[in-house]
């Protein structure tokens, strides 16, 4: 019985895991994503006013630069965006290893 029960520890070990590291790669590439995803939204809404693409991307692309220029010279907002994502990655951990003292606590058979 005790190996059913370790094999079910170690199973709810492995789902709480890989929802963690989904959660942290979400978190990671959403901010990759997004000034790519502002880019052609810009093109699109330029595309609207009657502009080419390719016009579009030459003027969305410094905006959009631009606006990651100004995020990046605020050092409290990147820093409170990356320690986000670390105390997400904490929080896993720690989630993980509590695994480790359930499986170690089942009583010996």
């Amino acid at each position: 019985m005790k190996k059913v029960n370790v094999g079910l520890v170690r199973l709810l070990q492995f789902v709480v895991f890989v929802l963690f590291t989904f959660m942290v790669v979400a978190y990671f590439g959403a901010m990759v994503l997004l000034p790519l995803d502002a880019i052609v939204l810009l093109i699109k809404l330029l595309g609207v006013f009657g502009l080419h693409g390719f016009i579009g991307a030459l003027v969305a692309i410094p905006v959009v630069g631009y606006l990651c220029l100004t995020v990046y010279k605020m050092p409290e907002l990147c820093k409170l965006v990356m320690d986000t994502g670390f105390e997400l990655v904490k929080t896993g951990k720690a989630k993980v290893e509590a695994f480790n003292d359930i499986a170690n606590a089942l009583p010996q058979d």
